[in-house]
């Protein structure tokens, strides 16, 4: 199993980030993802969640409205949507599926 997170990076308060998380090494048509994220002297947090074939999304309550959570079984890859980002956004953001190893993570940072 590999999960490899791409898009991070510096935004403005407001601003848009789309992160991608590219899977290989087992069926991902079959499996439910995540999206979590790490913050400085914080627990991981679980930010959002899409079932195999994409119909049921759910998000933490501090990104609804903001984020959305979706994939393609095609690229097998997953995405997490981000915008009106607010500082407390700032994290390493890492795709998950249930029972697989954590990826490296892509760092988000928002500011000013």
């Amino acid at each position: 199993v590999q999960l490899v997170e791409s898009g991070g990076g510096l935004v403005q308060p407001g601003g848009s980030l789309r992160l991608s998380c590219l899977a290989s090494g087992f069926t991902f048509g079959h499996a439910d993802m995540s999206w979590y994220r790490q913050a400085p002297g914080k627990e991981r947090e679980l930010v959002a969640l899409i079932v195999s074939d994409g119909r049921i999304t759910n998000y933490a309550d501090s990104v609804k409205g903001r984020f959305t959570i979706s994939r393609d079984n095609t690229k097998n890859t997953v995405y997490l949507q981000m915008n009106s980002l607010k500082p407390e956004d700032t994290a390493v953001y890492l795709c998950k599926k249930p029972s697989g190893p954590w990826g490296q993570g892509t760092q988000v940072t928002v500011s000013s």
